[in-house]
């Protein structure tokens, strides 16, 4: 084999592995996108049904267990699963435990633009973090009815286990944000 043809061949078979690792990279960002937010992997963009009339009244959002959050961080999209309910006046609010450890948590600016995923559906939505001392308790309360709720324990990663007591104290590092409709 000559020089020429050595080189050529390994051209081709360099061109062959970079291919390999282009679809590679590709196929696992497509899946990822699709797949995430998964358990504690944050994901990108949230696809789902869009919904973009104004919602009053997010009772429903306490027949979910889960939910999903998604914001733009220096122009990234960064998507999140969170705890959501609603409070008895049908008001919505987001929460994570351990809010300063959190990437997205501390980025969160006033009336932040987002969307969220509830059931396979996607709302636009504005974020404000919440501070005042007696709305957080109406919030941890609506968080733990929600909790009581066998149809949501159902739907949590095994089975749920024993929801936790209705008088559980709200922790100091419980971050919370009033989710309100964007149109």
């Amino acid at each position: 084999m000559s020089a020429d043809q050595g080189q050529s061949t390994l051209k081709k078979a360099l061109l062959g592995v970079g291919a390999t690792l282009v679809l590679v990279l590709l196929g696992g960002g497509l899946a990822w996108t699709v797949n995430c937010p998964c358990e504690t992997t944050p994901g990108f963009v949230l696809l789902g049904d869009s919904h973009d009339e104004p919602i009053n009244d997010w009772s429903f959002a306490n027949a979910v267990s889960l939910c999903q959050i998604q914001v733009s961080i220096t122009m990234r999209p960064h998507s999140v699963n969170v705890n959501c309910m609603a409070t008895p006046e049908g008001e919505l609010f987001i929460s994570c435990s351990f809010g300063d450890d959190k990437y997205w948590c501390p980025r969160v600016q006033t009336d932040h633009s987002g969307r969220l995923r509830l059931d396979g559906v996607v709302y636009p939505v504005f974020l404000n973090r919440e501070m005042d001392q007696s709305m957080l308790d109406r919030v941890w309360s609506a968080r733990m009815r929600k909790l009581q709720n066998p149809a949501v324990q159902a739907q949590q990663p095994g089975g749920g286990g024993t929801p936790p007591a209705l008088d559980t104290p709200r922790p100091d590092t419980w971050w919370s944000f009033h989710v309100t409709s964007r149109s």
